[in-house]
């Protein structure tokens, strides 16, 4: 398993383009991904479930990847994060 924490900077907090492109990106790889806070976690494919979330700036989202390319994925998620949240 894999595990990142990025804080989100973006004033608008996570939205519903980047949530879509991240959703879409996360779909690429063939792990799975929990995402959310620390104390809630929503599978990180469902969109629905992403903008649910409500995670604003300055709080913390937590990614978990279990799979054959979860190092693959962790570092597409936050190099997306960094350019994007």
């Amino acid at each position: 398993m894999q595990e990142i924490k990025y804080t989100i900077t973006d004033p608008r907090g996570i939205h519903a383009r980047p949530a879509g492109q991240l959703v879409k990106l996360l779909k690429t790889f063939g792990s799975s991904v929990q995402m959310g806070s620390a104390d809630k976690l929503i599978d990180g494919k469902h969109l629905l479930s992403v903008m649910k979330l409500s995670l604003q700036q300055g709080d913390t989202l937590v990614l978990q990847f279990t799979g054959d390319d979860e190092a693959a994925a962790a570092d597409a998620a936050l190099k997306f994060l960094q350019e994007n949240l």
